[in-house]
């Protein structure tokens, strides 16, 4: 249940992205536009602002009743985004569509860490995001199967359904929150929470994650742009973002086997390192020549980049949740707003950026994983956990 909460923004961009072009048609834009990719980035900045409008309800009143909540706004501008004239119209429904959103992105996190903490959390959450990518390997294909026999606006409305059904499943949600750990919903109190939230780990991590969520949403804005504008290969796209998503699944599965051998924080530093190897690699390639490799070069690249990314994020979200129990609605909805806006203003930079080579995200990705590896190394300083073979139950 918690895996297909999360699913639900990613469903909301995966299976949408294949209509881009048949998009810019409509709205009468050029093939190689980039604002297009503005249709991500502007979901991603209300997924950024939407955690502010449940976390800290759901410490007062719940996870059940803001969940509802945003689950009916998503569904909502599903509906509505079918329906956009425009395209400044159509951004700004995103917008509110991430606002929806945002609750299952914030509650999620919030329910795991109501029942787990430390490396048993840690283990959880990837072994969650190992099911969540099959969302990114199988919604691009579904749009693009989908999109061959109906309009682009039918893809859009798709996601109100899988909305509808986890409204369903969700009425065996069990409330994880009990009467007695709830906070009085004022301005102080989420002072209070806020204030509780900002110390060292729990920040250090919330800004390493925005950056490494930056790598994530510039290759979701750029990796179709490249694809169409600099090689005109747009085809492909479905193919070749399913099968990363596949190696993005297998390192979350191996991040979740891992953790009980080494523990959270030392795997953290390993694979940080890693992350420099594989986007100082990536930006050398990228370098040489006209900023154009081969096809094949460029997706082995991505699959040793992005990967790596995923490897790091559940974890360092766990290692930033793992100070704050006692206002987890609230600190989640502080890492989604920083992580999600943040990362959301990067894409949009380095989309923006698309001079027709591979350059601009090459560069892009490096920069932030070597900003990603410095907060890291803050963030774990004070850090020295025990290694932790509990299994979830």
């Amino acid at each position: 249940m918690v895996t297909t909460m999360m699913a639900m923004g990613a469903m909301a961009i995966d299976l949408v992205m294949p209509t881009f072009a048949d998009l810019r048609s409509d709205y009468g834009l050029a093939a190689d536009d980039g604002r297009v990719g503005w249709v991500v980035t502007s979901f991603f900045f209300g997924v950024a602002l939407g955690p502010w409008l449940y976390g800290p309800a759901s410490d007062r009143y719940g996870r059940r009743a803001p969940l509802y909540a945003g689950l009916t706004l998503y569904l909502v501008c599903s509906l509505t985004a079918a329906f956009a004239p425009s395209l400044m119209t159509m951004l700004l429904i995103r917008f509110v569509w991430g606002l929806g959103a945002g609750a299952t992105r914030v509650l999620s996190m919030a329910l795991v860490r109501d029942r787990y903490e430390g490396d048993a959390m840690a283990r959880l959450m990837s072994l969650i995001m190992a099911v969540f990518l099959l969302v990114p390997i199988l919604s691009p294909a579904l749009g693009a199967l989908v999109n061959l026999v109906v309009p682009w606006r039918v893809v859009f409305a798709m996601p109100a359904l899988m909305a509808v059904g986890l409204m369903l499943w969700c009425r065996r949600l069990p409330e994880t929150l009990p009467p007695e750990r709830r906070r009085p919903l004022t301005w102080a109190a989420v002072g209070t929470a806020v204030r509780a939230a900002a110390n060292r780990t729990t920040m250090c991590c919330t800004m390493a994650v925005m950056f490494l969520f930056g790598m994530m949403t510039s290759y979701l804005s750029s990796f179709e742009l490249i694809l169409h504008g600099t090689y005109d290969r747009a085809g492909l796209f479905p193919v070749l973002f399913g099968g990363i998503g596949v190696l993005l699944a297998m390192a979350s599965l191996a991040s979740a086997r891992i953790v009980r051998l080494v523990g959270m924080v030392t795997l953290l530093r390993r694979v940080s390192w890693l992350g420099l190897a594989t986007s100082g690699s990536f930006l050398v390639v990228a370098l040489m020549g006209d900023g154009e490799p081969p096809i094949w070069l460029l997706t082995v690249m991505l699959s040793l980049v992005v990967p790596v990314v995923q490897g790091l994020v559940p974890n360092a979200n766990t290692l930033a949740m793992q100070p704050v129990p006692h206002v987890a609605g609230t600190a989640s909805a502080l890492i989604g707003t920083v992580t999600t806006g943040g990362g959301a203003a990067i894409g949009m930079v380095v989309t923006s950026a698309y001079d027709g080579t591979t350059r601009p995200l090459a560069v892009g990705l490096a920069v932030c994983m070597v900003t990603a590896w410095g907060f890291l190394r803050l963030a774990e300083a004070p850090v020295r956990q025990p290694v932790d073979h509990s299994v979830p139950a």
